[in-house]
């Protein structure tokens, strides 16, 4: 019976999801103008909650809605096809607001 229990609570864990964040190291960020472009056409995927651009540190940030998740190669074309060289890309326990102070600092 504890058997039973314990299957059906991972049952829900799993079907709950949680959300992720997705890092990107991105070159021929120049300009605001770049960050707002990048920003707009990420925030169109269904599964975007969130993005943050910083050029200085060449990182792109998506925090995906809970359970969703964006495919490598469809960033990597969004990207690409706005002109952006994607060096990396990975899936991070880092919260945006931890990413945000991250880049103010400097690091």
């Amino acid at each position: 019976m504890k058997i039973k229990h314990l299957l059906f609570a991972l049952t829900l864990l799993c079907a709950n999801g949680h959300a992720a964040t997705i890092e990107m190291t991105v070159n021929g960020l120049v300009c605001g103008f770049c960050a707002q472009g990048i920003e707009k056409t990420l925030r169109k995927n269904p599964a975007t909650a969130d993005v943050f651009v910083s050029l200085e540190n060449r990182l792109v940030a998506i925090l995906t809605k809970d359970g969703a998740d964006i495919a490598d190669a469809e960033l990597r074309k969004a990207l690409t096809d706005a002109g952006y060289d994607v060096k990396a890309i990975e899936r991070t326990q880092h919260s945006m607001s931890e990413l945000r102070s991250r880049a103010k600092a400097g690091k």
